[in-house]
């Protein structure tokens, strides 16, 4: 089994060819990405690039500022989202796809399925949004299946809390948001009584850094009894049966994964009873789950998860160490904090809430993340993700709108984003500094995803056996071993500009453990294809050669 790399796409500015870029411009001034965009030359391209998996961010129809009332979609009043196409995570129908992707709107749920179709075929996992926390304050599905009853559709609003109900209500309170309820419009939104927000406020008045174009969804926990919060799982929660049928229907498409948002504010047990669920009809969809509480990983991994991010651990950690505000060495207690479940921590170093590696809010330049790249995508077996563009140095410095300039791109409007541009549509603009990095990157996640030392193999960390080398800066430098039958890679990262020389020790506990072989043995350096010879001993030393900002793999096939 190889290695899972994951390529999260935007999918609304994946693929956009309109380069107007005016701030908050709609769909009109700066057109949008399609999911015909992803044909046969596309999808083999990020094959290429080392990944088994695509994450197609905002499938599901969300709220916007776009009207498609010519073709039935009801429409959201302005004042409730964010931004002028709208955040894929307020989502308005659980059971359809955006319109903006499709080329057809009345066809966009066959073009979605053409969309899957065309990804394995690719030779590609799919994986797509399930956002359980919360939907569009004017949430209302046109397309649920037959037979199937609207969320909120027979709630009971005149209660705040109820098993039965899918809102919380502020019961007898308009809703009265600290915001500009016309927005333009003639009439203001109203709201009442008003829905509780999905940011867990549950007062009728939140405010510009709520969730306020949200509603939260009830799973039969009372945030308001009197004694605090109280759990009410039996009989099962009307919720419950609903989320789980939007799992069956997506996965009925047959998709591959669902990446779930916020999934730490949803209670452990619905995870338990829907994952197990789903799992039954389809054994081999992938869970991701969001969850930002490190004492929680295991609850949630033991609910059904198969991967968690790693933010608060190993992401929070790697982007202090690449801004040197911490030491390489500083890396080992974070795979070590999690060791009994690593095989269910996804690493990366961006995604879409992150800011980007090349803004001045992360580090500046792309190419000071390539340890960091060689490090988390070869130091186990678990996944490895990066967000579309990271791999041509994208630095998320552009004002489109509701999105500032604060060094993420954009999931609030329409834009285009340059280096992805450049990057699958016009390849003639990219720079020989775009080029050298996205070579970088292909090499690193093909190296993670075909090498079996990486996929199946044992991981020793060497850094222990270093701290007291004096031929070896542990505060730059970050050392570890995999090892696979006949087959070993030796990893030194350089998170230093300069370039290092150093000789790294070998402890005799990682010819014990590994079962290593003693003597002369030959090498591949794999980033640079470099032939050399090394002595292996234990407790001996090898001499490593590292460029600034890199690493050196080397490879050494002991039959």
């Amino acid at each position: 089994m190889s290695k899972v790399i994951i390529y999260q796409i935007f999918t609304r500015l994946f693929g956009n060819k309109k380069k107007t870029c005016k701030q908050n411009g709609t769909y009109e001034d700066n057109g949008c990405g399609k999911m015909s965009f992803f044909d046969k030359d596309v999808l083999k391209q990020i094959k290429d690039l080392g990944v088994t998996h695509v994450w197609y961010t905002g499938i599901i129809r969300h709220a916007s500022k776009t009207s498609y009332a010519k073709y039935g979609l009801p429409k959201q009043h302005p004042a409730i989202v964010k931004g002028t196409a709208g955040s894929p995570y307020a989502i308005v129908d659980y059971y359809d796809v955006d319109p903006d992707l499709a080329d057809h709107i009345d066809k966009r749920m066959d073009e979605f399925n053409a969309l899957v179709k065309r990804t394995h075929q690719a030779d590609l996992k799919v994986i797509i949004d399930f956002v359980p926390n919360h939907v569009a304050r004017q949430y209302h599905s046109i397309e649920k299946p037959k037979g199937v009853i609207d969320l909120g559709e027979k709630d009971d609003v005149n209660m705040h809390f109820s098993v039965n109900n899918n809102f919380y209500y502020c019961t007898n309170a308009p809703f009265s948001p600290h915001i500009d309820l016309y927005a333009g419009e003639a009439e203001p939104y109203t709201e009442f009584p008003a829905k509780a927000t999905g940011n867990d406020c549950f007062n009728n008045s939140p405010d510009m850094n709520d969730w306020y174009e949200t509603v939260k969804l009830n799973y039969g926990i009372d945030y308001c009894d009197a004694g605090g919060k109280s759990e009410h799982f039996s009989p099962i929660p009307d919720t419950w049966f609903k989320m789980r049928k939007i799992l069956l229907f997506w996965a009925a498409k047959g998709i591959d994964g669902f990446r779930c948002d916020m999934a730490e504010m949803v209670p452990w047990q619905f995870w338990k009873w829907a994952i197990a669920g789903v799992k039954k009809l389809y054994p081999d969809i992938v869970f991701i789950g969001e969850v930002y509480n490190p004492s929680l990983y295991r609850t949630y991994i033991a609910s059904g998860f198969d991967y968690l991010y790693d933010k608060v651990g190993m992401y929070d950690c790697m982007k202090e160490v690449i801004c040197h505000r911490q030491p390489a060495s500083a890396i080992t207690p974070q795979w070590q904090a999690v060791d009994d479940i690593h095989q269910h921590i996804l690493y990366f170093l961006e995604n879409h809430d992150e800011q980007r590696i090349a803004s001045p809010y992360f580090a500046g330049n792309a190419l000071k993340a390539i340890p960091a790249v060689a490090v988390n995508a070869l130091m186990r077996e678990n996944p490895f993700m990066i967000y579309a563009g990271q791999e041509y140095g994208e630095p998320g410095m552009d004002h489109e709108g509701f999105s500032g300039t604060d060094g993420r791109t954009t999931i609030f409007d329409y834009w285009t984003v340059k280096s992805l541009f450049a990057g699958y549509i016009n390849r003639k603009e990219l720079t020989t500094e775009q080029k050298q990095l996205e070579a970088l990157y292909t090499q690193i996640l093909n190296i993670a995803k075909t090498e079996k030392s990486v996929s199946d193999g044992l991981f020793f960390d060497v850094m222990y056996a270093n701290y007291n080398n004096g031929q070896f800066d542990a505060a730059s430098l970050y050392a570890f071993i995999r090892k696979y039958k006949d087959e070993m890679l030796i990893v030194v990262a350089n998170f230093s500009a300069n370039e290092k020389e150093c000789s790294l020790r070998l402890p005799q506990h990682a010819f014990d453990y590994l079962q290593l072989p003693e003597g002369d043995f030959d090498a591949k350096e794999l980033l640079s294809s470099t032939n050399c010879h090394f002595s292996l001993m234990p407790d001996g030393y090898i001499p490593v050669h590292i460029n600034g900002n890199s690493a050196s793999i080397l490879k050494f096939a002991f039959k």
